[in-house]
């Protein structure tokens, strides 16, 4: 038989304050930006606003990397996109797990045929950088370290500066994941010598999901170009995508057709990472930072504590210990329903046990923390 004709009103979604670890609430010329006229993904005025793209992500990271790019599709294909093509079977990566976030890098390294040696911390604990380093020194033949910044699953945040001079003294090229620290908290790949790294577009940039900035150094560039193994994921291999985005060897040449480019996310992209640049990188940090002293004084306030410690505590990612007798599911949806406001529920080893609440990018702003403070004084 035929499948019935579906008759399907078209969809209105509500409009929701958006408090978890992801997506953030998303600035109003981003959402208008993504609804403007489609072109052509080798349009040269799309090709000229993709330069943008690049000159806007080169700031966001501070990194003058030639190939810094927008992978499309979300922060998890970045992951995947910098050990997909740096990392070759039988090669050894020492692997950072203080969260779930960590874990899926082990995950991505075992997938590839690499060998990972595991720096184990508890949850909502730093990487310990002394763990680090005494796991470098046991490892002379790692080609590695891979570490969180901003584990998005516990609020925790790692030393990354420290940990990526430690990999330089030893020869290791560096794989990070900024995806809920890009535009929140303090980021200087240069600087720091990252060597790949991936973040996303939903957290603190505040724009439409589905995009991963990504950038390789110069030596991780040259590290791709000298695989003796192809790239085990045709989408993601960057060799091919260099020539899309005009990075490499392909820059100041002709644009070759690689996939259809999410060209409405873009503009959006494109609009998100302007209004941080024109809101300066040490301003945007800063807010955060007063942001979550806002947050921070109103929930101590009501005897609420904090999954973190001070000292490694995420101003955009705020894990807090549910209160004991609480119902941690009826709670998050009394939110959701009465007050339209989400907030994220715990992960892993704190499922049922702490709530996560985003202060990311248009979302970390003071109607935001006084709405959560009533709202969740009212249901608790």
């Amino acid at each position: 038989m035929p499948i019935a004709q579906p008759k399907i009103t078209p969809f209105f979604p509500p409009r929701r304050t958006l408090m978890g670890p992801g997506p953030s609430d998303v600035y109003p010329s981003v959402l208008a930006a993504g609804a403007k006229p489609t072109l052509g993904h080798l349009d040269p005025l799309f090709v000229g606003m993709m330069d943008e793209v690049k000159t806007l992500l080169q700031y966001a990271f501070q990194t003058k990397n030639e190939m810094t790019l927008a992978v499309s599709a979300p922060g998890s294909a970045g992951m995947e996109a910098c050990f997909v093509n740096l990392l070759e079977p039988g090669e050894k990566v020492i692997v950072c797990r203080n969260g779930v976030f960590g874990e899926r890098m082990r995950s991505n390294v075992e997938r590839i045929g690499g060998i990972p040696v595991l720096v184990d911390d508890e949850w909502g604990k730093p990487v310990d950088v002394q763990k680090v380093a005494d796991a470098i020194k046991a490892n002379p033949d790692a080609k590695f370290l891979a570490f969180v910044h901003a584990e998005t699953s516990t609020g925790a945040r790692s030393d990354a500066k420290t940990l990526c001079t430690l990999a330089k003294q030893a020869g290791l090229l560096t794989i990070v994941d900024a995806v809920t620290s890009l535009g929140g908290i303090e980021l200087r790949v240069d600087e720091w010598g990252i060597d790949a790294v991936y973040s996303g577009s939903q957290k603190c940039l505040s724009c439409v999901p589905g995009l991963s900035p990504l950038s390789f150094s110069p030596a991780a560039v040259d590290k791709l170009k000298a695989r003796k193994t192809p790239v085990q994921s045709w989408f993601l291999d960057q060799t091919l995508v260099m020539a899309y985005w005009g990075t490499g060897n392909a820059a100041g040449g002709k644009r070759s057709y690689h996939h259809t480019a999410p060209v409405n996310a873009l503009y959006a992209l494109h609009e998100s990472l302007r209004l941080l640049a024109n809101e300066g990188l040490d301003n945007a940090w800063q807010r955060h930072a007063a942001m979550h002293e806002l947050l921070r004084d109103g929930l101590e306030k009501m005897g609420i504590a904090f999954v973190v410690d001070a000292a490694h505590r995420l101003p955009q990612l705020n894990a807090i210990h549910i209160p004991d007798g609480v119902d941690d599911a009826a709670i998050r949806a009394r939110l959701l329903n009465d007050y339209s406001l989400e907030i994220g529920a715990g992960l892993g080893a704190l499922a049922g046990k702490a709530w996560r609440i985003g202060l990311m990018g248009y979302g970390a702003r003071r109607e935001n923390i006084a709405l959560l403070l009533k709202a969740l004084s009212d249901v608790l």
